[in-house]
């Protein structure tokens, strides 16, 4: 099995999925998802040395950003620890978003309907992402149709990969960038 991952190389994702952002992201400590209060979609919020973003998962763009997030933020829950949460900004702002990342936590790693996301490391410290439709490992089948290498992590370290809830996005970040693939529909220009 080590030897098939190894030579199995980065592909595009299949269909429907498609990559939608690639955003560098120095200091990146954590990633989590929220829904958009109006549209219902994916956002994802990300966490890094230099304060709070918060990305469109249908279009990849950055809608909010929070430079300086105040620790002691208008949450009441002291008892959670800040460090798997953060409150919400932009249009998810009174929101409590769960982050997964350096601190730990972790993201879906099946879609609901049978997608799976995972992790693998058989060349450490490097790690790979693979997503599949035959249930994870041991793969069936060659690389490519049931399963596919996405993502490799060999110059930053790994922080989270996997599902939104919803299971329409899929997103993987690590200590300096965020990657996120969507097979949702993109907003149609208004006429």
């Amino acid at each position: 099995m080590r030897h098939r991952l190894v030579a199995a190389p980065v592909v595009p994702a299949p269909e429907p999925w498609q990559r939608i952002a690639y955003a560098p992201v120095g200091g990146l400590l954590g990633i989590g998802f929220v829904s958009h209060p109006g549209t219902g979609h994916d956002l994802v919020m990300v966490v890094s040395n230099d304060g709070h973003g918060l990305f469109d998962a249908v279009t990849g763009e950055k809608i909010a950003r929070d430079p300086d997030p105040d620790p002691d933020s208008e949450d009441g829950d002291r008892d959670a620890d800040p460090a798997l949460w953060c409150p919400g900004l932009g249009p998810a702002a009174g929101s409590r978003v769960r982050i997964t990342g350096l601190f730990g936590g972790g993201l879906h790693t099946t879609s609901g309907d049978g997608w799976t996301l995972e992790a693998v490391t058989p060349v450490w410290p490097n790690e790979r992402v693979l997503l599949s439709r035959d249930g994870g490992l041991p793969h069936s089948g060659p690389h490519g149709e049931n399963w596919w290498h996405i993502f490799h992590s060999d110059y930053s370290e790994l922080r989270a990969a996997g599902f939104s809830p919803s299971g329409q996005t899929l997103a993987v970040a690590t200590s300096s960038d965020l990657s996120l693939w969507t097979r949702g529909r993109r907003p149609q220009p208004q006429r």
